[in-house]
């Protein structure tokens, strides 16, 4: 019995074996990538990386299209199709968008004020993890914070000391989509969470970007005179 539930079950990104799980992330954090694109980042051989490819695309999960670039044959390059895309983290927003409209009919600023005390647990919770660290620490911190939210969020070091945190997929999309405290409330949480950085959002899945990003610098501190 429990196996046939189990097999019923809709998949999910970590439901899949591992090598096919990663090439999806790689997809989903890059946007299009081609075999020899993946093999690199993966550590795989190219032959490797189609014969996965060619499984998944026939599992309907990715899709290509031919790029000629001179002569030669021509690349194919590969992309999430949107069934893949339903495997990352949605937190269920049609549930959520509904009874948040309710919240909303019943009282305008209730919506506000639930966000509100979303944003003041998460911040609580983040507050206790990042207590000790060094600046750079805190940003690797509160980008794994976002990662386990189910953000598929990263972060990067620039070279003159300013980081970016990417998130890959939006956990509450749908939601954000139709509220945008949804929004402001995450940025928000950062900047709360760090407040000795200036924080700022440089893309934004609403607007039609790929990923959402920030971009994090430490505040300069003003030398006072005596």
């Amino acid at each position: 019995m429990s196996m046939a539930v189990e097999e019923l079950a809709a998949p999910t990104i970590n439901t899949l074996p591992p090598t096919r799980r990663e090439i999806l992330q790689a997809l989903k954090k890059r946007g299009e990538l081609t075999a020899d694109d993946i093999s690199g980042l993966l550590g795989l051989t190219t032959s490797g990386v189609r014969q996965h490819l060619v499984a998944l695309t026939s599992d309907g999960l990715v899709e290509h299209r031919q790029v000629r670039e001179g002569p030669g044959r021509p690349r194919h390059c590969y992309r999430l199709t949107p069934a893949a895309d339903g495997l990352f983290p949605r937190a269920y927003s049609d549930l959520t968008n509904e009874l948040l409209g309710y919240a909303a009919d019943d009282d305008p600023e209730l919506v506000d004020r639930l966000f509100e005390r979303r944003r003041r647990r998460r911040l609580q919770g983040a507050r206790a993890r990042l207590a000790g660290k060094d600046f750079a620490q805190k940003v690797e911190e509160l980008a794994r914070i976002l990662d386990e939210d189910g953000y598929l969020a990263d972060f990067e070091t620039l070279g003159d000391g300013t980081y970016v945190i990417t998130e890959h997929n939006c956990a509450i999309l749908g939601v954000a989509r139709r509220y945008g405290q949804a929004c402001s409330s995450e940025i928000g949480f950062l900047r709360d969470a760090l407040p000795e950085a200036s924080i700022e959002r440089v893309h934004h899945m609403i607007a039609g970007a790929h990923s959402c990003a920030y971009e994090v610098k430490p505040k300069r501190t003003k030398n006072r005179r005596r």
